[in-house]
């Protein structure tokens, strides 16, 4: 298990680095589209605290993937729950998202959607994969 923990702070510490410069572009985006004019220093420390906690959690969790005694729709649905939370956290901590039923449910909406499609992608790439290797592997076979 501590090798399970060590890898998980390794990667969150690699991705946690990425988080403020995600900030960054983003209150770029907002302040070139008028979203934005002027941000308090307040919003820029916990922008910054929770998108680097952000990227260090999603990082780290892609850890789950390697506990081989965890079936992999668990582990994909662990994964989910806890990005789920952490966006959703992130984004009401940073009132990017305001509070209320309406705007959680279509953070969800938009969060499972793009979660599935996401997964749907990497599905498609390393069934591919996996029906090259196993064409290489059937020509050696007969070779």
């Amino acid at each position: 298990m501590k090798k399970y923990v060590l890898d998980f702070c390794r990667r969150g510490l690699i991705a946690s680095g990425i988080g403020p410069i995600v900030l960054a572009v983003l209150y770029l985006i907002l302040k070139h589209h008028a979203a934005v004019e002027t941000l308090t220093v307040d919003q820029v420390c916990i922008g910054i605290f929770s998108l680097t906690a952000l990227a260090f959690i999603a990082g780290g969790i892609n850890v789950i993937y390697q506990l081989e005694q965890l079936p992999l729709m668990v582990a994909i649905l662990i994964h989910g729950c806890v990005l789920y939370i952490c966006y959703l956290a992130t984004y009401l901590l940073n009132d990017w998202l305001k509070w209320g039923l309406t705007p959680i449910l279509v953070f969800t909406g938009i969060f499972i959607v793009g979660y599935l499609v996401i997964w749907a992608i990497i599905f498609s790439f390393v069934r591919r994969k996996t029906e090259r290797l196993n064409e290489v592997l059937k020509k050696k076979q007969h070779n």
